[in-house]
Parts: C-alpha cells; structure tokens; sequence
C-alpha cells in the first residue's frame, strides 16, 4: 500500500512480537540501572564501616597474607587498610613474621602496627631489636611499651631481661625487679612466670626465700600447664573427630612429663630460634646493622663481631634468645655443658631432654686426674732405685 508521495506503509506486526521487544528494552535498561545502583552502593558505605570490618578482618587473621590479600582487594581497601584502628586490633598470628620472611616491608609493617598502638607488635619488634639486631635501648622501650599495657610475654621477657643483666654488665642485674614482673606477669596468666618465681621462692633469688610457697607455685604452674596441653588436645581430637584413653600425669616438674600444646610457642621465640638457626650467633650483628639501618632509619646498630665471639644460644630449644655478653646465662651446675636464660627454661628443658643426658662430667674428670696423678706418682716410685 502507497501513500500520495509513493511511499509504502510498513508491513503489519503482530502485537505478541511488539510486546516482547518492549519487554526485551525494558529488561535490559532495569539490568543496566541495577548495576549502576549496585555500584553507586559500594561506593557509598561509609569508610567507617570499611575500616571496622577490615579490622574484623586483622582481628581474625590466620597469617600476615590474610590481610594482605583483603588489602589487596581493590584500592580503597588498600588505603583505608593503613588506618591506625585496622593496624591496632590485628592479631598475633597477622604479625607472625617469619625469620626467612625478614625485609624492610616486615619491619616497617611491624613499625606502623606498633607506632598504632598494638601490643604484641611492640612486644615482637622489641625483641627482634633487642637479641637479633642489637639495639639495645629501642628495643627494651618496645617492650616497656607493651609491658606498661598488660602484655604477659613482654613482662616475662623484661624479667628475664633483669634478672640477667641483658644488654649491660654483670653489675646491671636487678633481682627485685625480675621478681616484681614475674609476679605481674605470673597474676596474667604466664605459666613460664609462675614457674620462674616458684624457683626464686626456693632459693631466695630475689625475694625471701621459702621453700614451701615456691613448691606451691610449682605446683601450680605445672597444673596449668597440664590443663593447656589436655586443652590443646581435646581441641585436636575434636578436629580429628576421633577418641583417645591416654592420660598425662600433672607433676611434670616432679618425674612426669605433661606434652606442651600444639602451637604454644610465641611467634617472636620462633623467629629468634629461626634466626640464629640460619645464621651464626657471631656473626649476626654486621649484617643486622644495615637491615635495620635502612628500614628504621635512626636505630641504633649492633656490636661489632668481636664483641658477638663467643656468645651462646639458650639451651632450651624453644626459647630462642641469645647472650649478649659472655658468659651471661647460667651453667647447668652437674655438667656443664648446657646453660639457660633461666630457671624456667631450665626446668623445661630437664624435664623434656637434659634429665636423659645430664651426666657429671666435672667429677669424672676429676676423678680421672687424680686416678692418673696416683698412676704416675706409682711409676715414680717404682722407678727410684732401692738404698
């Protein structure tokens, strides 16, 4: 059909086929304006709520990639990720920082996580400073930092620190001092602490001495230990979903051996042991000073290595930390052989391996000098000529 100019009319559609392309170009501008509000939404939360489920996020972290792998997300996660409240509720597995790991990207991690006001970064960054890199001062006001907020490791560890004379001279020992925080840390829960002060109590190293409340905290720190290790292990037998009629015996300062819990280990002693496992205790201080010269900038540096000859390790082997001048740690007074930061590695260390292995070489030796001056003085005898 034509119109007067000539034109024709377009060809009759069915009403179905006109209806379904309407609904065709309505559904796709309805998928088009979704989207767009979808985005719109995401854009629009507030960074609030963003940085509160990051921090979730820090909070119940696995590992450090956990939360690298969530800032890695998009960028506005990468920027709100740096946010001081993320940074502070992280958790101690978030900052486990493995020795092998160590760069200057961990160690400004750790810095920021400290300078947020995290505990366990302080109490991790102080003792890498002050046993691995040397520096003394920054390290032992990390710790002071983390011990003035309630943190038990950082109390034991400033302990210990005391009790030795750590980073100073035999002279710097301050007895009552490790006393007083063993005692703090020991009222939060450290079984190590607890432990430590019941051998001050029995032989009078620092406090008073009485054998019997020493033998009490004994006592007690080994019943903590056994219900952390059954703990530990109901915890994997759940997992494992499987059962178990093995018993552990509680005295295991007194002949019986309680098993530690899986994972108990604090990730600084890890790093400690993994460090000086990868590289000589002598030998550590040159190239800790550049490692920490170009991540931290104005921290001091270690010793020299002629200061470092001559040091030793902790003989517990889960303790980790070294001497910081000779012969700073004690001797096992029967052989000689090993020596501990203190008595609680001391006493966990003879419960698990050195009660095997301790014999009393000192005696035998002198036992076999004297049995050779007897020989000799014989042949000399026996070698003089008759009157």
């Amino acid at each position: 059909m034509r119109t007067r100019r000539g034109a024709c009319y377009a060809p009759c559609q069915d009403g179905a086929e006109v209806r379904r392309r309407k609904r065709r170009r309505i559904g796709a501008e309805g998928t088009a304006a979704a989207g767009r509000a979808g985005g719109d939404m995401f854009d629009e939360l507030p960074d609030e709520l963003v940085v509160s489920i990051l921090a979730d996020v820090a909070a119940s972290a696995a590992s450090p990639a956990d939360l690298a792998g969530a800032m890695l997300t998009c960028r506005r996660f990468r920027e709100l990720g740096q946010s001081k409240v993320v940074r502070a509720r992280a958790s101690p597995r978030c900052l486990a920082v493995r020795a092998k790991d160590w760069s200057d990207g961990a160690h400004r991690f750790l810095k920021r996580c400290a300078d947020a006001g995290n505990l366990d970064a302080c109490y991790l960054l102080g003792m890498i400073r002050f046993y691995c890199f040397g520096s003394r001062g920054s390290g032992a006001a990390l710790m002071a930092a983390a011990a003035m907020g309630g943190h038990r490791e950082a109390l034991y560890s400033l302990a210990v620190i005391q009790f030795n004379g750590s980073g100073g001279t035999k002279d710097d020992k301050d007895l009552r001092a490790g006393a007083a925080l063993c005692v703090r840390a020991a009222s939060l829960g450290h079984v190590d602490a607890l432990r430590e002060l019941g051998h001050c109590l029995q032989d009078g190293y620092g406090v008073p001495r009485s054998v019997l409340c020493g033998r009490r905290l004994l006592i007690k720190a080994n019943a903590r230990e056994f219900a952390a290790a059954v703990a530990a292990s109901a915890t994997l037998l759940r997992a494992a979903g499987k059962a178990s009629r093995r018993h552990s015996c509680l005295l295991s300062d007194f002949g019986c051996h309680a098993a530690a819990a899986a994972g108990e280990t604090h990730a600084a002693n890890r790093f400690l042991v993994d460090w000086f496992a990868s590289q000589p205790l002598a030998g550590t201080s040159a190239a800790a000073a550049t490692a920490v010269s170009t991540a931290a900038g104005s921290v001091a540096v270690a010793p020299a290595e002629d200061e470092a000859a001559g040091l030793r390790l902790c003989s517990y082997a889960l303790c980790g930390r070294p001497e910081t001048r000779r012969h700073e740690f004690r001797r096992c007074s029967v052989c000689g052989v090993v020596n501990y930061c203190s008595r609680a590695c001391q006493a966990l260390h003879w419960k698990m391996a050195h009660k095997a292995e301790c014999t009393p070489m000192d005696r035998w030796l002198d036992a076999a000098a004297i049995a050779n001056q007897n020989a000799a003085a014989g042949d000399v005898a026996m070698a003089a000529p008759a009157p």
